[in-house]
């Protein structure tokens, strides 16, 4: 059973055919939403043809409500597939970041700093 089948529907901000978004409990920066899969797939490679489709639609779907709500400067979109790549929970969600002007110092690199020494080149 997976941690994401007792969020109660209450706690939903949106969802689509397939997904669901919620806020994030452990936020990187404010309006943080992850898109989790409504059927238990492990990960992004799990998901079918019309999942992955509807992935598309919920990730614009958030990010007009955070557009609209909090205004951010520009967003990561991160799935983690794999423990190797730092999953935790083998429930797929990604993770929609919104991201703000002088949030860090230099943001160049992106996500490539989940690799240490890999964000700058």
């Amino acid at each position: 059973m997976s941690v994401f089948s007792t969020i109660p529907t209450s706690n939903w901000v949106f969802e689509t055919d397939h997904f669901y978004a919620i806020y994030d409990m452990y936020p990187t920066s404010e309006g943080h939403l992850l898109i989790i899969s409504k059927r238990l797939s492990e990960d992004f490679f799990s998901l079918v043809g019309e999942e992955r489709q509807d992935l598309l639609k919920a990730i614009q779907s958030g990010k007009d409500l955070l557009d609209q709500r909090f205004q951010p400067n520009g967003y990561n979109i991160g799935m983690n597939c794999g423990k190797d790549s730092g999953q935790t929970i083998f429930h797929f969600h990604c993770h929609l970041i919104p991201r703000y002007t002088g949030d860090v110092d230099d943001p160049r690199g992106g996500v490539r700093h989940s690799v240490i020494g890999k964000g700058y080149y």
